[in-house]
């Protein structure tokens, strides 16, 4: 297998094709990113003699930048994998490497991927990837709307010309009509693929489970592999993590926030709902607020439950259990 490292940017691709691993050898190409760059990325590969069976490529997620070159080089038969950039740059610390340009990265990326191998990418079925852009979406037209409410509420407070209050009326109305539509629209998208519906349904079947944290929990869920609730939590930032040293070093454990913060702010609001109507949730929120554990502390085991019972239903596809053992 021969590996080939990926360093994203937004117009070009950094490669690094790894040709003997003991030794470092190696050879390189930019290509824009853009189908036809992976098309003249896949003739250079050919050139090189590897095949694309035998041929891994490591990517970092850099927002939705990497997700064309992904998909295109899936359907070209070669194995894909998809990694966590706090991984590979602690990878890199590891090999001592300072030097930050895109042609290091890349070749990091693909030593990255000779010695640990990640996982294969499976690419999100077509509905999955259309839930989820159709649910980003949703996500600016609310922010729009709450900075333009924002200001609204300014100009009522202050001396603000009629014609600006008209526009910011005008703009508020627009986007509110928006917002409905494109709810509509991700209603019936759910309602047109029968995987979909049959997975909100039992998402929905959890207290303190409604239409948005199903939306979101389901778009991530069917955008990406996980093995384990554990690793469902990691993604979305809710795993505590540790600052303990000797005696010395005593911070509290906070959460790694390492995922996307938009599904975190979804999750702690329907955690609150869940300390006081999901029987399982508020048993692990009472305990540890009995042991002493700050509010807000046992909201983020209350969030981590509440995505561990969600990863469950879908898991086991049974609906939620209220008399089930509550395990924390």
């Amino acid at each position: 297998m021969f590996y080939l490292g990926m360093d994203v940017a937004k117009a070009k691709l950094d490669c690094c094709l790894l040709l003997d691993e003991a030794s470092g050898r190696r050879k390189t190409k930019v290509v824009s990113n853009a189908k036809s760059g992976i098309v003249d990325l896949l003739a250079w590969v050919a050139k090189q003699n590897v095949s694309p069976g035998a041929l891994h490529v490591v990517m970092e997620a850099t927002g939705v930048y990497h997700e064309q070159a992904a998909m295109a080089l899936a359907d070209a038969g070669i194995t894909v994998s998809i990694v966590n950039p706090a991984q590979v740059k602690d990878f890199g610390r590891g090999l001592a490497v300072r030097t930050k340009t895109d042609g290091v990265d890349s070749f990091v990326l693909a030593r990255y991927g000779a010695l640990l191998k990640p996982v294969a990418w499976t690419p999100p079925a077509p509905e999955a990837r259309m839930l989820q852009a159709l649910l980003s979406r949703r996500e600016a037209i609310t922010q729009d709307l709450q900075r333009e409410r924002n200001r609204q509420e300014k100009a009522d407070a202050t001396d603000t010309p009629d014609r600006i209050r008209q526009s910011l009326a005008d703009s508020i109305e627009f986007l509110v009509k928006q917002l409905a539509e494109l709810q509509r629209d991700i209603d019936q998208h759910i309602d047109r693929h029968p995987t979909l519906k049959d997975d909100m349904a039992l998402l929905q079947s959890i207290p303190a489970v409604g239409p948005q944290v199903g939306g979101n929990l389901l778009s991530v869920m069917r955008s990406h592999e996980f093995s384990s609730a554990e690793q469902l939590a990691a993604y979305l930032g809710l795993v505590p993590v540790e600052r303990q040293s000797g005696s010395s070093v005593m911070g509290r454990a906070r959460l790694s926030k390492a995922g996307p913060a938009r599904i975190r702010a979804v999750l702690y609001m329907a955690a609150v709902v869940a300390t006081r109507h999901n029987p399982h949730v508020k048993a692990v929120y009472d305990r540890l607020l009995a042991r002493g554990k700050s509010k807000m502390s046992a909201l983020g085991a209350a969030m981590r439950k509440l995505v561990h019972l969600c990863f469950g239903v879908l898991k086991t596809r049974k609906p939620y259990q209220h008399n089930y053992a509550k395990i924390a």
